[in-house]
Formats: structure tokens, C-alpha cells, sequence
């Protein structure tokens, strides 16, 4: 597989840093269809940084790859993966993986999108325990950044010097006054927190200005 699980693993490891199989990603490539075999590849900054091999029987894919261990020695691994189907609102079957991993003797078998390599086999983030680098962002951070992704589904500028942006056209007046209020409460929740952080360095009158304000 190019190397992926390889390698010693220290603190938690997140989802971001992992290589991930999904199976929406396989179903719009056209490779779910009983019988298909193929590799799949990842990529980074159009270098290939590691691939699979696969083989797809009725409600089952097989993985094959190498896995490189503590001691840096390649080990082969065969991995089979069971699919299941959900049917969908409006026509058609969503695929998912039945996650194979055991954690304290116990199967797993959640149905998930994706798989993740944070070790010797494909299991779902819950048997590797993944968090998400988001989880250890600073608070300040974290609003911040959500604050930026909802200006972005208003088409607006990342940051808050030029106000809240206007309502794009195709957007409902109750959805955009609820995400215009949510920016609004990330922003003034983080100037809370950095104000809190830094209150020494403020004379008593500016505390009270800033705050009174909050």
C-alpha cells in the first residue's frame, strides 16, 4: 500500500493525518460493481503517495496491500470488508462499510463512510480512536474558523473587518439572519475569550468599555 499504517504512532492521531478509504468515493468511480478489481491511489501535490489494490465480490471488498511494522519490516495484508446498502429517500441504495475491527474482543461492525489506516488494517475512526484536528484548536480558534466558514456560504470575505455579508440572492431571509446571528455570536464569543486572555494589559476603564460590551 505504499507504506500507509507504517510507522510508530505517539498522542492521539486525527482523522486528517490518516489516509481514508471512502466508499462514496468508490461507488462515483464506478468501482462497487461485483467483480471489479483495480487499485486505488492517493495522491498529494500530484505525487502518488500510496495505493491499494482491491477486488470486489457480492456485498464484499477485498484489500490488499503492505503494512510496514515497528520494526520497519513490509508485511503483506489481505483485508476483507463486508458492504451494506440503505435504501434512499428519493430512489436508489447508499453504500456503506461494516467496519471489521474488534476492540476488546468485541466486533465493531459500525456502518461507516469511510475507513481510515492509522494502523496495520482499514478499520473506522471509533476502533483507532481519531479525533479531528479541530478538537485541538484553542477555543478562540475554533470559533474563528467557523465564523470564516459560514462568511464563505455567504460568498462574503474570510474575517470580520468588513461586516457581515449581504444575502446572496438565492438564500432564504430565516437561513441567512440564522447564520448572520451565528457569525455574529462566534466573533463576539472569541473577542470575549482573547479579552479575557490579555484583561491585564487593559487600564480599568477599558475593561469596563470592552466588557460592557460582551
Amino acid at each position: 500500500m505504499g507504506g500507509y499504517g507504517s510507522g510508530r504512532r505517539s498522542g492521539k492521531t486525527s482523522v486528517e493525518r490518516c489516509r481514508a478509504l471512502g466508499v462514496n468515493q468508490l461507488q462515483r468511480a464506478g468501482l462497487l460493481e461485483a467483480g471489479a478489481t483495480g487499485q486505488w491511489v492517493w495522491h498529494c501535490d500530484d505525487a502518488e503517495i500510496g495505493r491499494i489494490g482491491f477486488t470486489l465480490e457480492a456485498g464484499r471488498i477485498t484489500l490488499r496491500y503492505c503494512w510496514q511494522d515497528r520494526f520497519e519490516k513490509w508485511l503483506p495484508v489481505l483485508e476483507g470488508i463486508n458492504l451494506t446498502y440503505v435504501d434512499c429517500h428519493f430512489g436508489g441504495v447508499r453504500p456503506y462499510f461494516e467496519c471489521p475491527g474488534v476492540v476488546n474482543a468485541r466486533p465493531c461492525w459500525r456502518r461507516v463512510g469511510k475507513l481510515f489506516a492509522a494502523g496495520r488494517y482499514f478499520l473506522c475512526r471509533h476502533c483507532y480512536d481519531l479525533g479531528y484536528d479541530s478538537q485541538s484548536e484553542p477555543p478562540q480558534d475554533r470559533l474563528l474558523r467557523r465564523a470564516d466558514k459560514l462568511r464563505m456560504t455567504l460568498g462574503g470575505p474570510l474575517g470580520a473587518m468588513d461586516g457581515i455579508p449581504a444575502r446572496p440572492k438565492v438564500m432564504w431571509q430565516r437561513t441567512y439572519h440564522r447564520t448572520a446571528s451565528e457569525i455574529e455570536r462566534c466573533e463576539r464569543q472569541a473577542d470575549l475569550i482573547a479579552l479575557n486572555k490579555y484583561h491585564y494589559v487593559l487600564s480599568p476603564q477599558e475593561r469596563e468599555r470592552h466588557f460592557s460590551g460582551l
